[in-house]
């Protein structure tokens, strides 16, 4: 276990996560990391829910606004350039909260896990995804089998992305992506940790939240920040833009929908996702909840959040 200790604040989206990391940082002296794969995206600030300048002036917060949305943000440099953030903020003595519901991304940070080199060969890459395009999936996948038949089984000749990243991997380092991937599981954990989850028993309230919110985020002029992302120059295929909130604008915006037809999906994928991320957190057994329809408390969810998180970090 890693001497290390830092705090969670993860859940659904609209459950409160920012409002009770800025309380938590504010009460303990910490610095707030965010887990949320679309705030990582400058100029991505009102679809996201990204920490107002009033919040971010209050508690210091990392990993917003740290590429370009014209970027493909992976896992791998989240987790290389989240670490480095909270090992900054041990050396100044604080503690990281790490506050956001991107599952993935807080999993893959606390797991000690490394990943395969990112590649610096753009020429690698470029040539590998073009004899993708003229042999097509079939006849790479088969290669990657008579290197790596573990994961090649696991993967459909369609999917591009991983067939080349396995055998970049290969020829960058002689090794395949499935031994690594079976020494680092063996890591300890780079971080002890404690999940602090919001949320309702009322299934319904969260997903009223949900819809308020969004509506909040029309009028704070979604549809205009979606507009000048477009016009500055991202595409509508890029990454970022599949974001929910995103990618139902444009397609408004290129009138495919109407506007209320978007915003009503917008709702609806949003309480999709809320979820599947009510499902990935659920394996959490160790997690502290914190509920906000809780009937008669005898603390209120930020005090019982603290109280907690004072016992975690104060326990050797």
């Amino acid at each position: 276990m890693s001497s290390k200790k830092l705090l969670v604040v993860a859940g659904p989206t609209a459950s409160g996560k920012s409002d009770l990391g800025i309380v938590l940082a504010k009460a303990l002296g910490g610095e707030i990391v965010s887990a949320d794969s679309m705030q990582i995206y400058r100029g991505m600030d009102i679809g996201t829910a990204k920490a107002t300048r009033e919040q971010q002036s209050a508690v210091p917060h990392h990993m917003i606004d740290v590429a370009d949305p014209m970027e493909d943000y992976s896992v791998s440099r989240y987790v290389e350039d989240a670490a480095a953030c909270c090992e900054d903020i041990f050396s100044r003595g604080r503690i990281p909260i790490l506050v956001g519901g991107t599952g993935l991304y807080i999993d893959s940070l606390l797991s000690g896990r490394s990943f395969g080199p990112r590649s610096e060969d753009d020429v690698l890459r470029a040539t590998l995804n073009e004899k993708y395009d003229a042999l097509g999936g079939d006849m790479l996948l088969s290669e990657l089998r008579q290197i790596d038949p573990d994961r090649a089984a696991l993967l459909h000749p369609s999917d591009k992305k991983r067939i080349v990243r396995a055998l970049e991997v290969y020829k960058l380092t002689g090794e395949t992506i499935t031994a690594h991937d079976e020494a680092t599981r063996s890591l300890p954990p780079r971080y002890t940790s404690l999940f602090l989850i919001p949320g309702f028993h009322d299934r319904a309230l969260l997903y009223q939240r949900i819809d308020a919110r969004v509506d909040i985020m029309v009028r704070q002029g979604l549809f205009d920040e979606v507009q000048s992302l477009l016009l500055t120059g991202v595409s509508s295929e890029a990454t970022s833009m599949q974001a929910i909130g995103y990618k139902e604008v444009v397609a408004a915006l290129q009138g495919s929908i109407s506007r209320e037809d978007a915003v009503a999906a917008i709702k609806q994928a949003s309480r999709r996702y809320a979820k599947r991320q009510i499902t990935w957190f659920r394996r959490r057994t160790d997690a502290c909840r914190i509920w906000y329809d809780e009937p008669h408390p005898s603390l209120s969810p930020a005090d019982t959040a603290l109280l907690s998180a004072k016992k975690f970090l104060e326990n050797p």
